[in-house]
């Protein structure tokens, strides 16, 4: 979505989440993904004054057949724009629904 009328790096945190949320949702359509605000972990590290620092849970079908770089992949596409214009650092923990199923329910 080039040309977004969002300011990320202006935004408070909760935006910046909710923002994020609403683009892996509109991209991947999981069901469910869940972002947390890991920024104050890095602190004194590049990027964290901005509040930069995220983890994704996300889990879709998509994601089926898919080797852990090619979910990163979808991911971080889905996020192009974010990671040019704010987005330091992302861990990605993607999973199929049976694989999120299996490991904590």
């Amino acid at each position: 979505m080039s040309g977004s009328s969002f300011d990320f790096m202006s935004a408070s945190a909760a935006d910046k989440i909710a923002h994020l949320e609403a683009r892996l949702n509109a991209a991947l359509k999981p069901h469910s993904v869940h972002i947390d605000d890991d920024s104050a972990a890095h602190a004194g590290h590049a990027g964290a004054a901005s509040g930069s620092h995220y983890t994704v849970t996300i889990v879709a079908d998509c994601f089926a057949g898919k080797a852990r770089v090619g979910r990163h992949r979808l991911v971080y596409d889905a996020l192009a724009e974010e990671m040019q214009r704010g987005v330091h650092a992302l861990a990605i923990r993607a999973y199929t629904p049976q694989e999120f199923a299996e490991q904590f329910e």
